[in-house]
């Protein structure tokens, strides 16, 4: 019976990450030219970091059971910001004589990087407390946040040619 309700469980919880991904990715594109990529970062930005730094915190204080919302809540701000704006970016960025080998390096390194965390995060979470890879994680989105900040630009209204000009230009964020 307790297997039972555990494969429930899972069940329920994949089905509402799906639904939370779906969701707010359609959210995220209703704001992609309403709101700019780069606002979308930093709301994608600032809700992993306070995602994944209480997740840290819940692993470290005992707090196990705010953990599943927090990893809802990470779910639906990457759908909104960063895995929404990131397909529109890099057909945006590179210019266009190198615009499809740029999306296809984009996508592979995307996807590789994707699959590589994917693989690994188990193997972290078994050989190091789980409050320490969490806070790795924050760290990272915090480095990410400062690159938004300061080497991201801003696509929105701006033809591609305009973006081309101002990245050899070298006026980028």
């Amino acid at each position: 019976m307790v297997a039972h309700l555990g494969a429930n469980a899972a069940l329920l919880q994949s089905v509402g990450i799906g639904i939370t991904n779906l969701v707010f990715t359609f959210v995220g594109l209703w704001l992609i030219d309403r709101l700019g990529r780069r606002t979308l970062l930093y709301v994608g930005s600032f809700g992993y970091i306070a995602s994944l730094g209480l997740t840290s915190w819940a692993f470290f204080s005992g707090h196990f059971a705010i953990v599943p919302a927090l990893i809802f809540a990470f779910i639906a701000a990457h759908a909104v910001g960063q895995g929404a704006v990131i397909w529109v970016f890099i057909s945006e960025i590179f210019p266009n004589r190198h615009r499809a080998t740029g999306q296809a390096l984009g996508s592979f390194t995307h996807w590789v990087f994707a699959a590589l965390l994917t693989t690994f995060f188990p193997s972290m979470v078994s050989r190091f407390p789980p409050g320490y890879v969490f806070l790795l994680f924050t760290g990272m989105m915090v480095l990410q946040l400062v690159w938004v900040a300061t080497m991201m630009p801003e696509t929105k209204g701006i033809s591609l040619e305009q973006v081309e000009h101002r990245l050899t230009a070298g006026k980028g964020a």
